[in-house]
């Protein structure tokens, strides 16, 4: 794993009378990454705002929108609801990861194929939650993908769109 360091900042545990501060590494697409952080700061604002994947985006800021997923452990998070400081240790997957060699990922392919995007906002997380659900092994049948889909909502309502797009990746194998 490679590993990077940030800006050097303040040494203390945080400024006098101020939140406390707490220094983590975040294994963040296979890169360690050194932070001192605010402790209340979230991995969703972590990973855009400390280093710069902008890729999950601040939808609802509630966790009930799914435009924040990322992996971590193989498993779907909605960052906005993590706190950043939890994470360490764990392998984090965003969606910037997913093109290998300049090559997208067959679900970042079907998306396209299918006119899974419209709008574009929501896409990097129900991506990630595609990718996840694959790799879970929860994409059996439409049921299911509407099941386990159902925590990212697109207000374009591409709902049809992204489901075919699951289904022909399952279907490739």
């Amino acid at each position: 794993m490679k590993q990077v360091g940030t800006e050097e900042r303040s040494k203390g545990k945080g400024r006098p009378g101020g939140p406390p501060e707490v220094d983590v590494i975040l294994d963040v697409n296979g890169t360690a990454h050194r932070l001192r952080l605010d402790a209340r700061v979230t991995l969703l604002d972590a990973l855009r705002d400390h280093l710069g994947l902008t890729g999950a985006k601040k939808g609802c800021d509630q966790g009930a929108c799914g435009a924040c997923t990322v992996m971590v452990d193989g498993k779907r998070v909605v960052s906005c609801l993590a706190l950043a400081a939890q994470y360490e240790g764990r392998e984090i997957t965003t969606v910037e990861s997913l093109t290998v060699d300049g090559e997208p990922h067959p679900v970042q392919k079907a998306f396209a194929r299918h006119d899974a995007l419209q709008c574009g906002y929501c896409t990097p997380g129900q991506i990630m939650s595609a990718v996840c659900l694959i790799t879970e092994g929860r994409a059996n049948s439409e049921e299911d993908i509407r099941e386990f889909m159902s925590g990212n909502i697109c207000r374009c309502g591409a709902y049809p769109n992204i489901r075919a797009a699951i289904r022909e990746v399952m279907a490739e194998g």
